[in-house]
């Protein structure tokens, strides 16, 4: 179901779900895997460096790859049987994908890896994906929700209906839960905050800083044969080398708000955390890195220079973007469940419980379309007393 699925990419979640993090219910047997920074995967191969999302189905967090020296996407699925043949399916999917765009030109996100990882709340399949950047309602953001340039509407919207055409007219694949959190650009909106831009990891195994790294022998040993005792230190020294990092990292991030009066942004997506001006305040999906708001709002000189250090940087942002997130995707021939689509993006006859095909994804491009050209979501929809908020998108497109 759409809506209870992650946006694994920004954090962000779709329908109801405001919570900032995922909470501690689901960590038990057949839910979460308790990742750690500086925790290695595949016999030592990705090491966690922070987490990018989370959702109902999996935590998503950014690795590096020790064997080929690069960024990725690490995404731990719960390890309930039915969120292992969930992920079963969207690994089938994505391999479709993959297969069918050896040259990399249809906008469709590649994954890299998959495997499966045992742990104490049991196994979990995990799935490794290419390290992109914002997501399009993080770019949204950076217009102050007033909407983007047409040009650069058109230049986006041209490669969505790349990734779309693909799907559809060639692997029948149906996404079922496109939205402006599962369109990712290739690159973050400011540069300076993209970990690629670093070259190498920021955070271990061991906790010892990136400069001592010198074999991935030392990161291996942490799936070997180690006592009890040894493991306990190695996840102590890596969580003491995680609050280092993030304390120099919260200081780093008050200097250059300083130097930028005030611009608010998140550590790693770059997400500008400042409310539109209009009711989608209120109403919006969470911010791209799962967060609510808070509402503050900057003034004078302070907002003049947020505001025109954002338009700058959004002048020069690399259109490229990718479409993400399958977890929900289904062929057309092969449909898993009628109830798709996240509600903003929510197409007529899903609402009607009617039959669907690919054009439900083409509704959720134009609701797309209408939002990054305005700034605002095309439905809204409240709930009320006397009705819920389906009935109120259904009057809203039927008028």
């Amino acid at each position: 179901m759409a809506e209870k699925h992650e946006d694994e990419w920004s954090g962000s979640e779709g329908g109801d779900f405001t919570s900032e993090d995922e909470g501690t219910e689901d960590y038990r047997r057949g839910g979460y895997h308790a990742v750690r920074i500086g925790d290695a995967f595949k016999d030592g191969r990705y090491v966690v460096q922070s987490k990018l999302g989370w959702g109902h189905f999996s935590t998503v967090w950014l690795a590096w790859d020790t064997q080929l020296l690069r960024y990725v996407a690490l995404k731990v699925q719960k390890s309930a049987q039915h969120y292992t043949e969930a992920a079963m399916d969207e690994i089938t999917i994505l391999q479709q994908v993959a297969e069918g765009d050896p040259d990399d030109k249809k906008c469709v996100v590649k994954l890299l890896d998959h495997f499966k990882h045992s742990g104490p709340n049991g196994q979990h399949v995990c799935m490794v994906f290419e390290y992109l950047g914002d997501n399009l309602l993080t770019l949204i953001k950076y217009s102050d929700y007033r909407g983007l340039p047409i040009h650069m509407v058109r230049e986006i919207c041209v490669r969505i209906l790349v990734g779309l055409d693909y799907l559809h007219r060639e692997l029948s694949i149906i996404h079922t839960d496109l939205k402006p959190e599962n369109i990712l650009l290739l690159s973050m909106i400011d540069p300076s905050k993209d970990p690629r831009k670093s070259g190498a990891p920021l955070i271990l195994p061991s906790g010892r800083d990136k400069t001592a790294l010198e074999s991935t022998k030392d990161i291996k040993t942490l799936n070997g044969d180690l006592t009890r005792n040894q493991k306990k230190k190695i996840r102590r020294k890596a969580k003491q080398a995680a609050q280092g990092y993030m304390e120099k990292e919260v200081s780093a991030e008050a200097d250059a708000d300083a130097e930028t009066s005030g611009a608010a942004e998140s550590s790693l997506n770059g997400n500008v955390e400042e409310h539109p001006p209009t009711s989608v305040n209120t109403n919006r999906l969470t911010n791209a890195d799962g967060s609510k708001g808070d509402g503050q709002v900057s003034h004078g000189n302070k907002r003049e220079s947020s505001h025109l250090t954002r338009r700058k940087l959004l002048e020069s942002v690399d259109l490229k973007c990718k479409l993400v997130d399958f977890g929900n995707a289904c062929w057309t021939y092969k449909q898993f469940t009628s109830d798709i689509q996240t509600r903003q993006y929510r197409c007529p006859e899903v609402i009607l419980g009617s039959k669907y095909s690919t054009s439900a994804d083409l509704w959720s491009f134009a609701c797309i379309c209408f939002e990054l050209a305005t700034g605002d979501v095309l439905f809204d929809p409240h709930s009320g007393d006397n009705f819920d908020r389906d009935e109120v998108c259904f009057f809203s497109f039927s008028i």
